[in-house]
């Protein structure tokens, strides 16, 4: 197949120069590209393959593609059973980690792809080295190759342990000029009615940009960093509110990169501050970062900044037509015209396990959180975290080598195992409106948060938050590992304005199709935390899946919104007592007269 020229791309210079980068260096870890479809993040990754220098042998590197459907065997390799069968001796056949030494990998959707693989393929990315251990042989390979992954982030999130360990994320703008829109076909019309003829007016530049690089590789080893250098990374590493060390060495060595690429015996500021985006786009944590250090050494060339990126989209349209208009307290009443506060956490107990089990008629709950048990009691695990281990048909070859020890014809089977189980994600969704403001009802309702955090902590298992108010659904929390302490992040969340709960199910419901797609044996429990007090109606809208409602109003006459809402999403109702200890039941949606 013939590919588009890398140089003959139309404009996209940021994402050509760190694709470059990544190819000078392969330690930086990685280039992750974000965009929407037609963004040309496929067509650059394929084309960069074609300008790599040839290795000492003369060959002209590889490029593999990562199929979303691979097996971890057809990824770092397994045991060749035709070898051991016939000539009666183990032979290690070569995976796509092997196949991509020296060349490119590329993985198309890695949004999309599971966790488990995408670990796998950072670990070999960074260190250059593939080691597969199986039932005590080892084996291991250089395994030294460009890694490029896009992804559309409107078809999944990637997790952010996962995120932070690509060297550098580009996030491609959809929008671009008309004069580039008309280039952009002017030349793939070109291409098509004769691809050789257009490939040959930018052999030249081609060969250029390949000898460039080659001259780059070269230098890299005797690019020199003066000590201002470090300062200036860690100053503005902190100032962006990053956390750990690796986007500190990330940037060191793509700076290096540059300066070699642009044929520098040292690292400038130009290349400081050329790089600094793509590194920081996916890891920053402050929007707004401290300006740089006075101590740092004076500019030489033009800088940019990064943008922060976020897991989770704001406000969403689709479905929110319906019943828009909220309560007057909320949106045009005292509570709305109040401005934007923050309410600290306030301490609250632990919600009972019997109000966060499962109703008893979702059977798949049940049988997953009984071979959640199993797993945990049997395997030393921890429960919560759905990774057991049971035998499936399919026959474990090496294994069964391992057990029978040479014999032939084999005394024992030994049967591939598979993961059992459901991980669990904790979706909570906080109201922050207006309304909440009274009472301190916002900071009695982020204890109850940081509460659900601890506990989900305790078991291993993933939380994700999002607040509904101030006229939109924000995230407050992306989804991963439950921290530690969630207290800070939660105490800067901001309450007021009306309360969009429809746009906060929707949104709610999109992240949980998104992340079952991703893992489909992902259970989530969903926790709708508010006081009830808007016009909307979720009545139309599907219910809401393993859904509980936790109702912060604490009025003396109560309306009993919160019970509406409930019955609605199919959801199971539990009213708060903030100060003392609650004694009402979880009552079950599906149950009208218990609502009352």
């Amino acid at each position: 197949m013939s590919e588009f020229p890398f140089a003959a791309v139309v404009g996209q210079k940021p994402l050509k120069t760190a694709l470059l980068l990544n190819a000078i260096n392969p330690r930086i870890g990685g280039v992750l590209i974000s965009g929407p479809r037609g963004s040309a993040k496929s067509t650059l990754a394929r084309a960069l393959a074609a300008v790599l220098p040839e290795d000492q042998s003369g060959s002209h590197p590889p490029f593999v593609n990562l199929p979303l459907g691979a097996s971890e065997d057809r990824l770092v390799g397994s045991l060749d059973l035709n070898k051991v069968l016939v000539e009666r001796e183990a032979t290690f056949h070569e995976g796509l980690l092997a196949k991509a030494h020296g060349g490119v990998m590329y993985v198309d959707e890695v949004n999309l792809l599971p966790d488990m693989l995408v670990d796998l393929l950072l670990d070999v990315a960074a260190s250059g080295v593939n080691v597969v251990e199986r039932d005590g042989i080892s084996h291991s390979h250089p395994a030294r190759f460009s890694l490029i992954g896009t992804m559309n982030p409107d078809e999944g999130e990637l997790r952010p342990q996962l995120l932070d360990r690509f060297g550098l994320c580009l996030e491609q703008a959809g929008a671009m000029s008309i004069e580039e829109r008309i280039a952009i076909v002017q030349q793939r019309e070109a291409f098509d009615r004769d691809p050789k003829a257009y490939k040959k007016q930018f052999a030249a530049e081609q060969v250029t940009l390949t000898q460039r690089l080659h001259h780059a590789q070269q230098l890299l080893t005797s690019v020199t960093t003066e000590s201002w250098v470090y300062e200036a990374i860690a100053t503005r590493c902190e100032a962006a509110g990053v956390e750990g060390m690796r986007a500190d060495v990330t940037w060191h060595r793509a700076a290096q990169a540059h300066a070699a690429l642009q044929g520098a015996s040292s690292v400038r500021q130009e290349d400081v501050d050329t790089v600094e985006p793509w590194v920081l786009a996916h890891r920053r944590t402050l929007s707004d970062p401290k300006p740089p250090s006075s101590r740092e050494h004076p500019p030489s060339g033009g800088g940019s900044g990064g943008d922060g990126g976020s897991e989770n989209r704001g406000n969403t349209g689709g479905e929110s037509g319906k019943g828009s208009q909220s309560d007057g307290h909320d949106a045009s009443g005292q509570w709305g015209a109040m401005p934007p506060m923050a309410h600290e956490s306030i301490n609250q107990p632990a919600i009972s396990q019997p109000a966060l089990t499962l109703p008893e008629s979702d059977v798949s709950a049940q049988q997953a959180q009984r071979a959640d048990t199993a797993a945990s009691a049997g395997k030393g695990g921890v429960a919560g975290r759905g990774r057991s281990q049971v035998e499936t048909s399919r026959l474990d070859g090496f294994a069964t080598l391992i057990a029978n020890r040479g014999q032939w014809p084999w005394q024992q089977l030994k049967m591939r195992k598979s993961r059992a189980g459901q991980a669990t994600a904790h979706l909570v969704l906080l109201d922050t409106s207006g309304s909440t403001l009274g009472q301190r009802l916002l900071g009695q309702a982020k204890g109850l948060v940081e509460s659900l955090v601890s506990q989900a902590y305790a078991a291993r298992e993933q939380v994700a938050v999002l607040g509904f108010g101030n006229g939109g659904v924000v995230p407050i929390l992306s989804r991963r590992r439950a921290p530690k302490n969630a207290r800070s992040t939660l105490d800067n969340a901001k309450g007021g304005g009306g309360t969009p709960l429809r746009e906060a199910i929707i949104e709610a419901k999109r992240l949980i199709r998104q992340w079952q797609r991703r893992e489909p044996g992902l259970k989530v429990r969903t926790y709708l935390i508010t006081d009830g007090r808007t016009r909307e109606t979720v009545d139309d809208l599907a219910p809401l899946e393993s859904c509980l409602l936790i109702d912060t109003e604490q009025s003396r006459v109560k309306r009993g919104q919160g019970a509406r809402i409930a019955q609605q999403l199919g959801a199971r109702y539990w009213p708060a007592s903030f100060g003392k200890p609650s004694l009402a039941p979880t009552v079950s949606a599906h149950q009208p007269g218990n609502l009352s």
